[in-house]
Parts: C-alpha cells; structure tokens; sequence
C-alpha cells in the first residue's frame, strides 16, 4: 500500500464523521486525482477485512462491513435506537431510487401522506434536503445521506439492489393470464 492510502486510512480511521474529498486532499496536500487513486488502492485493500470504505458522492466514511456488526454491537452496546415503521421503509426506498426526488412524487407512489414520515427520515438523518424543484414553489428534493450507507450496509449507491420488476402488471397479460393477442 503507497504511504497517501495509508495516510487516508489513518485519517479516515481516526475520524467520528464522514470526511469530504476536499478534506482528505487538503490534510495531505494531495490532488484530487491522486486522492481519488489511493482511496481506490485502500479500498481495494479493504477487500475481505472487517472494515470498508464507504462512499458518499464527496463523502468518504471507513466503517464496520454489516457482517460483523452484531459482533461490534455486542462488544460496544451502544445506544440502540427505534426501528423503521414499514411505512418509512418504503418511503426511504423511493427516495434511495428516485433521488433526487420530491415528495409530491414520493406521494404519488405510495398514495398517502409522507409527510411525517419524511420528517422522521430527517431527524435520523437517513435523508436530506438536496435542492429544490424548478416548480411552482420549487419544493425541496429529497436524497439519502451518508447514515443512510451506514445503516443499510452499503458501500455506495451503486451497490443499492436491482430493484425486482413485477410482470404481473404487463397490459399484455390480464389477471385471468391469458395472453392479449397484440391487434385485439
């Protein structure tokens, strides 16, 4: 491992918060790009250990890899905190998906109200603001948040599952299952 991965491990590491690109290049007087070049070498060094390298846009965190955090939690009993209502869950699903997206359209998808329960995600700082709408009232734009990786286990956004498309939905094929012919 080159001395700037282990230096950007160190820091990372030593750190009780996610740290932004611009930090990591700034404590080691480093370029973006050769940041960029040894947070991959460190990640990739990362590869099978009890730690990863968590990445948020610009915000790096290392963190415990979700296998081995009962083990952690046993050994450091921290604070437990309550758990996601049914109803959160899915909203954070949409939001994880369709950020940046607003809550008129978070709305529309699961045809209630989502605004306490939008309220709730911030507050556990799984979700943010991250902009605002170009529409009337420019309503905020919702996106997930680096505690959001950390919950659910994730390394970045590009390792969210491939959400599973229900056929049974087709236009082509009516609940009796019987297939349309396409010139009916």
């Amino acid at each position: 491992m080159t001395d700037l991965a282990a230096t950007l491990e160190a820091i990372l590491f030593s750190s009780n918060r996610p740290l932004k690109l611009r930090e990591l290049q700034q404590a080691t007087d480093t370029d973006r790009i050769g940041v960029e070049s040894a947070l991959d070498e460190l990640r990739q060094s990362l590869d099978g250990r009890g730690v990863m390298l968590m990445r948020h846009h610009d915000e790096i965190h290392l963190a415990t890899r979700p296998q081995y955090a009962t083990a952690v939690r046993r050994a450091l009993r921290p604070e437990v905190s309550g758990k996601l209502s049914a109803a959160a869950y899915e909203t954070l699903a949409i939001v994880a998906y369709q950020q940046p997206v607003a809550r008129a359209r978070i709305e529309e998808v699961r045809g209630v109200n989502c605004e306490s329960v939008l309220t709730n995600l911030e507050l556990r700082d799984l979700i943010a603001e991250v902009g605002r709408g170009t529409g009337p009232g420019q309503p905020k734009l919702y996106g997930t948040t680096m505690r959001f990786l950390q919950v659910m286990g994730l390394e970045s956004l590009d390792r969210l599952p491939t959400p599973r498309i229900d056929h049974e939905t087709d236009a082509s094929t009516p609940s009796s299952g019987r297939a349309v012919p396409r010139n009916a």
